[in-house]
């Protein structure tokens, strides 16, 4: 048996999947967080029969007439893969606008079960709903359900194998009639059908001269002057308290087993076994596999502190606020969606594009949107802000804010090569209520994200760092590097080449470029391959890394000052994704030639943000510019001109193709 879960964007949809199945997918508080179908089988403790049931948890739309892509799938799975049942939840605060969607479903043919959602928050606010004359009205099962507390949920699937296989009949006066001549008149039609049954099913007491407490908080907290400062403080505090206070102390603990295992492999392993293999194992596999799982409690803090805020409805007033500026430089609205997504992964903020309608405004925010630091790219800050920087907190909130700066000056960049002057695009969104975040939705959220993270851990990265440490133990000739002559092995000699070119950035040594370039096949590929080629176990708590000459020169096992270390930071972060983010990009833009636009434009932007942060810090803090600024800024001025001319000519072929 076969359940399309259909309805209209925050209606709890997803909140239902995850209640019905036990699956833990990304629940958020605005359209667009679910861009394709989701599938899982119903616990098998909500019904009694043998029958396997599978749920399909199709995007969140308001129409059956789509004007986005994600709007499409619903549709074409609702009318194409004939489900046995449609759950059409609906928002039983809501009723007026979710009903719309609901009239449409009914047309279908297919048995239709509503489900009142929020239930529990109904009597609150001093509602009555007649459900059964809902139902008589609808011509089909209305079952009142809370996915958030689990209420009602058993019911809700007893009743759609109760309608199994029964055909649905519309209402009368819902149904299109076929002589209509203008939609106008049909859509009409249609709302006064569902005026007329939310004025007979529901009593409601009204109270709009009354500001609530929501109101209230949005006043501050959406408001155009302190929206932008009110963020920054709170993600400070996430950023405090996931790095500088209760992180690091779960760090050291987890620190501690992976030393324990370090020195009892170490002392397991008998003289007969060889020098390569002891290499291979300590420093490749425990040391770069362990620096990457150390930073763990520190993401997985940081993780928790975002779930809370997503769960309590805050982030979708961060879109709100950031809406007016988007707008400003070209974008849509819904191009704050990506981006609020992209804090936790990268490729399905890019695959969330597909929700914006204007072309060049998708493929811009697909080529922008992996600016944002996501979770792979937070072990590098935490590294970086804790060898280099005392206060750890600010390094973070500043990479946040400077990804939300880079895209909006790429964007303002695409849109005067494009000379756009097209009409801004509006951007409909509904706020959810302010309510307290679970935290066992929080913790749960956390807890898949961190396996994720280990997965990836113990594949992706611990194959790069067993390929590095062979790379740096060889030379070309397949003969072991001699201590102290590491500059000969075919790491260091693919490396040096690459490294000449960052030497205008402050780090032109081989171990940093292998670094940098392992990176792009996975950021966390950066820390443990910093753990290989210096040879280090962990990078949490090691006093010895952190040897402070004055309050700016910091001289370490890496070499870098201060300065070059945020270069370097800034150069990890603002260059192209990893290669997974590389493919969902190439997937949504549709085009290999804005493919290798949007590649070289944010190796381009990596290595001037590096270039500037480090030349003019280096000349404020020393009173003279930094190794090769003129070579540098020669270097700066071809990549401009290099991706001003791809953008050009793909922009140019964008218009034509739209025209």
């Amino acid at each position: 048996m076969r359940i399309a879960l259909a309805g209209n964007p925050n209606s709890g949809k997803t909140t239902l999947f995850n209640a019905i199945t036990g699956s833990i997918e990304s629940v958020g508080n605005w359209p667009g967080v679910t861009v394709a179908r989701k599938e899982g089988e119903v616990k098998r403790n909500l019904y009694k029969k043998n029958e396997a049931i599978r749920i399909i948890d199709l995007p969140g739309t308001y129409s059956m007439s789509p004007f986005t892509l994600e709007e499409r799938i619903t549709r074409d799975f609702v009318r194409n893969e004939s489900p046995d049942v449609i759950i059409n939840i609906i928002d039983a605060n809501n009723l007026s606008r979710s009903l719309v969607y609901t009239t449409q479903l009914l047309e279908l043919g297919v048995p239709v079960v509503v489900a009142l959602n929020k239930w529990d928050t109904v009597k609150q606010k001093q509602t009555d709903i007649n459900t059964e004359t809902l139902s008589k009205q609808l011509n089909c099962p209305v079952i009142p359900i809370s996915a958030i507390q689990n209420q009602g949920l058993r019911i809700l699937i007893e009743t759609c194998y109760q309608i199994k296989g029964k055909k649905q009949i519309a209402p009368y006066r819902c149904m299109i009639v076929e002589n209509v001549e203008h939609v106008a008149e049909s859509d009409k039609k249609r709302f006064e059908f569902v005026s007329a049954i939310v004025t007979e099913a529901e009593k409601r007491k009204v109270t709009s001269d009354k500001q609530t407490i929501h109101d209230t908080i949005d006043r501050i907290v959406a408001n155009r002057y302190l929206g932008m400062p009110i963020f920054a403080i709170i993600l400070y505090a996430v950023f405090s308290i996931s790095q500088s206070t209760i992180g690091p102390w779960i760090a050291d603990y987890m620190v501690a087993g992976i030393d324990s295992l370090y020195v009892f492999a170490e002392s397991a392993m008998s003289e007969a076994v060889s020098p390569l293999l002891k290499t291979l194992l300590l420093d490749g596999i425990i040391g770069g596999v362990g620096a990457i799982v150390g930073f763990l409690p520190l993401i997985m803090v940081l993780f928790f502190m975002l779930a809370l805020l997503e769960d309590s409805g805050y982030m979708a007033r961060v879109a709100v606020v950031m809406d007016p500026i988007m707008k400003k430089v070209g974008l849509s609205g819904r191009s704050i969606i990506p981006m609020v997504i992209s804090t936790g992964c990268a490729i399905p903020g890019i695959m969330s594009t597909r929700t914006i309608k204007n072309e060049r405004e998708r493929r811009t925010t697909a080529m922008l949107t992996s600016f944002m630091p996501c979770g792979a790219k937070l072990p590098v800050i935490a590294l970086f802000a804790g060898v280099f920087f005392q206060e750890a907190a600010w390094v973070g909130t500043l990479m946040y804010f400077l990804g939300i700066l880079v895209i909006i000056f790429g964007a303002y960049v695409i849109r005067k090569i494009n000379n756009d002057t097209s009409k801004k695009s509006f951007f409909i969104m509904e706020l959810p209520e302010y309510r307290w975040p679970s935290v066992k939705r929080a913790f749960t959220s956390m807890i898949n994200q961190g396996k994720a993270f280990v997965t990836k851990a113990v594949t992706i990265i611990l194959i790069s760092n067993v390929v590095v440490q062979i790379m740096q133990t060889f030379t070309w000739q397949f003969q072991l590097v001699e201590e102290g002559l590491e500059a000969t092995s075919i790491l260091a000699n693919i490396s040096s080449p690459i490294a000449f070119a960052m030497i205008p950035l402050g780090f032109g040594i081989w171990q940093l470029t292998a670094a940098a370039v392992t990176g792009f096949i996975a950021k966390e590929n950066v820390v443990g391959t910093l753990a290989v080629v210096f040879g280090i176990t962990n990078f949490i708590n090691t006093e010895e890394l952190i040897l402070v000459s004055g309050s700016i020169e910091v001289a370490g096992i890496f070499g870098l000052t201060s300065v070059a270390a945020l270069a370097y930071l800034v150069f990890n972060l603002f260059t192209p994704p990893c290669f997974a983010a590389i493919g969902a990009m190439n997937a949504e833009l549709e085009s290999k030639k804005w493919l290798i636009g949007s590649i070289a434009f944010q190796l381009g932007m990596g290595y001037v943000l590096a270039y500037l942060i480090y030349q003019i810090g280096t000349f404020a803090t020393t009173g003279q510019l930094g190794s090769g600024a003129f070579a540098g800024l020669f270097t700066v001025l071809v990549l401009i001109g290099i991706v001003l001319l791809i953008i050009t000519k793909n922009s140019v072929e964008t218009t034509l193709k739209v025209q």
